[in-house]
């Protein structure tokens, strides 16, 4: 979790957690706001706030590091979990994991609502009840409507949107339904 969500989560403002931490205010505001990267904090700053914020340095510093694919990059890996795993085991991973949440939380919404419409589409075809757990983020969409590389390119290639409407007609609902056109997921080398 990022400082910001941490504060909210632990009822704290930044001018308590920067008297406690006796980090000054200026650092604080400027990592919160993004000014800052808290990589570049020396460790006796991470440590100080992540002691203040009871998680750990680790924790903290999580946000961070982690570091984001290219969105089709990422499809692709999904739908090679899936075809690896099977439908079952990957429900289960993908649920026990809690990795629809982390995206969320970490405002990676393409990934978030690319792994919940998978989750839902695979418990559809397999008759397995939708996971309530995720209700507050199905009425939410992208702003704009996510196509596939390959659509757009052919799209571009003809100087026509037909391709695009007719990835739009051929697309699985439970995407569609996040504004990510989606045919298939089962094809992947």
């Amino acid at each position: 979790m990022t400082i910001p969500e941490l504060l909210v989560k632990q009822n704290m403002s930044k001018y308590r957690l920067s008297k406690q931490s006796d980090v000054p205010y200026s650092t604080l505001n400027d990592l919160c706001n993004g000014k800052t990267s808290l990589e570049n904090c020396s460790a006796k700053t991470v440590y100080r706030l992540a002691k203040e914020l009871h998680v750990s340095m680790e924790d903290l510093l999580t946000p961070c590091i982690e570091k984001r694919c290219a969105f089709e990059l990422f499809k692709s890996n999904v739908c090679q979990k899936l075809k690896r795993l099977g439908d079952i085991d990957f429900l289960i991973d993908v649920l026990e994991g809690n990795e629809i949440r982390s995206y969320y939380s970490q405002k990676w919404y393409p990934e978030c609502f690319y792994l919940l419409a998978m989750v839902d589409y695979l418990s559809r075809i397999n008759g397995i009840s939708i996971c309530t757990d995720f209700d507050d983020l199905r009425s939410r969409k992208l702003s704009d409507v996510l196509f596939p590389s390959s659509v757009l390119a052919l799209a571009a290639s003809r100087n026509s949107d037909v391709p695009k409407q007719q990835a739009i007609r051929d697309a699985i609902p439970e995407f569609l339904r996040f504004n990510i056109v989606e045919s298939e997921i089962r094809n992947v080398n």
